[in-house]
């Protein structure tokens, strides 16, 4: 069972960032709240427009984007016609998780060239790196490798006028030797090229604190995703505030690591369904959060 205690600090020391830190305002605009939009995964695809409307309506205005490829698009839209829609409901994609397994593999760099083009029609701020592979990161020396394919990347990203981030799962906190495949691709990455997006629910469930890293990496965290715990099973999500993650603690701390956006995410265990569970989400954050 996880322990709270690896990732909620104290109360004592909870006060005392909060006269350290500054608030949460001084870094994002209190009003953007993001989604992932994969939390709609099965809506999509059967609605695009419908859909996008009711992110919109539920108090989003910023997203992230996934499920590009070069063949689909964006869900058979062309990433121009994708901003007129989102456009249209008011919405921005700052982000977008685009997969770059084969670029990661082999060096091919069809798929990112793809990627930062279609980046750039979005106006978005970053192209995201959401998973790797689990024959490329056997070892600390496959880490080693793909931070230099990270590296690279984010040349290319920043030659374009966007960045480079990487979003992690569990996995990269396993042990690598004395050390792990997340301290290796913070270490070896160059912060000048490349971001981190902090999906906050993994890191906890990998045993994690949040803070410690922020604490430990100050300014590297530009983005977040934001997910709760369910409290009686840790491998099911939570709509935000009804879990048990301390959200008001990380966000507290949103200075430190250097978060200018975040996006909800819920993968599973959706009450009452998925747009009603995002939404119940957005809204405690707006109201308890930020």
């Amino acid at each position: 069972m996880l322990s709270r205690r690896n990732f909620i600090i104290s109360s004592g020391l909870a006060a005392a960032a909060a006269l350290l830190v500054p608030s949460f305002a001084c870094v994002a605009d209190r009003k953007a709240v993001g989604l992932q939009l994969y939390s709609l995964r099965d809506e999509l695809p059967k609605d695009l427009k419908g859909t996008i409307e009711k992110v919109a309506k539920a108090g989003f205005t910023e997203v992230e984007t996934y499920g590009f490829s070069i063949n689909d698009q964006f869900w058979g839209l062309t990433p121009a016609d994708f901003k007129k829609l989102l456009d249209a409901n008011g919405l921005k994609a700052v982000s977008g998780h685009y997969g770059l397994g084969t670029y990661l593999a082999d060096g091919n760099t069809d798929e990112l060239k793809a990627a930062i083009a279609a980046a750039k029609v979005l106006g978005s701020e970053y192209v995201t790196i959401p998973w790797l592979d689990e024959d490329i990161r056997k070892n600390a020396d496959d880490y080693k490798k793909i931070a230099l394919k990270i590296n690279e990347a984010g040349k290319m990203c920043k030659d374009a006028g966007l960045r480079l981030a990487y979003h992690n799962h569990n996995f990269e906190f396993d042990p690598q030797g004395e050390t792990t495949g997340y301290q290796i691709l913070l270490t070896e990455t160059d912060q000048n090229l490349v971001d981190f997006e902090l999906d906050l629910y993994w890191v906890v469930r990998s045993g994690n604190d949040p803070i410690k890293l922020f604490t430990d990496n100050p300014g590297r965290f530009t983005m977040w995703h934001v997910k709760d715990m369910d409290k009686t099973d840790p491998a099911l999500n939570a709509e935000i505030g009804t879990g048990s993650i301390d959200f008001k603690t990380v966000f507290a701390d949103a200075k430190l690591s250097g978060m200018k956006h975040f996006f909800v995410e819920h993968e599973t265990n959706y009450k009452p369904n998925p747009i009603e569970s995002v939404a119940a989400s957005c809204k405690y954050i707006k109201k308890e959060l930020i």
